[in-house]
């Protein structure tokens, strides 16, 4: 069985005063809790082991005791003392048992200790065994068309018999996940609400390809405003413009409007619109137009 030294695992000086170890603890709860790092196997450890070390230093007494143990936690452990041995303090619940090391339920997993957990995102209550507890978040998908995430959406969820209206912001990207507070399952022991979490799914467009906050689409010229330049008229998200096309202008150039793309999602601003060019050669030329064209050609 391996000894903790649980002032390396808070980052803290035996001599740290308790609002030192508590403020350690704060900090580290928060990088590490499950709730910001979900799924990371690593990070779930990690808030287990520095919780582990909290429930020892962050009491007066269990630390006193702990500091008593020292280096003499291996003759403690031959001799057999450990729970009632270490009274005093509760082995934390919230990972199934006490959910910490063999080192912990042996010389700490004793009874109650009761100090505050409160102020930590997903903790609360002051005692382990009936602490509240948040409850589990909810995930839901919505589909919506390109132009939907242009100008933003509503949507409507029925949620345990609730009705809820969701406001979607303009330029949400497909993939974002959007959280909803407290719109999931009841918590435990008047711990608070989970969340809604909605994945955005935004449909292919026939018309506009996305790339990040800009947007891309193919726009045809006739192979006469190619050559000598003019003007088009292109339909955008945000009605129609006039885009002047330069002479000379090369099959498959990109022509760049600021502040036509998408708008930047929860700020000020849009990203730009890119006109690909696709000249398009007439279908038919006069006998007159392939003489002109001849001639252009040994000029």
């Amino acid at each position: 069985m391996e000894y903790k030294d649980y002032y390396k695992v808070l980052g803290v000086d035996r001599s740290a005063k308790q609002d030192e170890i508590k403020k350690a603890y704060r900090k580290l709860a928060v990088k590490y809790h499950p709730d910001k790092n979900p799924g990371d196997k690593a990070a779930e450890e990690k808030f287990k082991e520095i919780s582990e070390a909290y429930q020892v230093l962050g009491n007066e007494e269990s630390r006193k005791k702990y500091d008593e143990l020292g280096a003499n936690w291996k003759q403690y452990e031959n001799m057999g003392y450990g729970g009632d041995g270490f009274q005093g303090f509760e082995g934390f619940q919230g990972f199934g048992g006490s959910g910490f090391s063999d080192f912990f339920d042996m010389f700490f997993g004793g009874q109650g200790s009761g100090f505050d957990f409160s102020n930590i995102g997903g903790f609360g209550g002051s005692r382990s065994r009936t602490r509240a507890m948040k409850g589990k978040d909810l995930s839901a998908s919505i589909d919506m068309t390109l132009r939907e995430a242009y100008f933003g959406s509503q949507r409507v969820f029925k949620v345990g018999g609730d009705t809820i209206k969701i406001s979607i912001k303009p330029g949400v990207k497909d993939g974002q996940t959007l959280r909803v507070k407290g719109k999931g399952n009841p918590g435990v022991n008047g711990g608070e609400n989970g969340d809604l979490l909605l994945k955005i799914n935004v449909l292919q467009d026939p018309v506009y390809q996305r790339d990040g906050d800009d947007l891309i689409r193919n726009v045809n010229i006739d192979v006469y405003t190619a050559i000598l330049g003019g003007k088009i008229e292109i339909d955008t998200m945000k009605g129609n413009v006039s885009v002047p096309i330069k002479p000379q202008t090369q099959n498959n150039s990109m022509l760049r409007l600021k502040g036509l793309g998408m708008p930047h999602y929860g700020k000020e601003g849009s990203g730009a619109l890119l006109l690909k060019v696709q000249i398009m050669l007439p279908n038919h030329f006069s006998d007159k137009e392939l003489e002109l064209i001849k001639q252009a050609k040994e000029a």
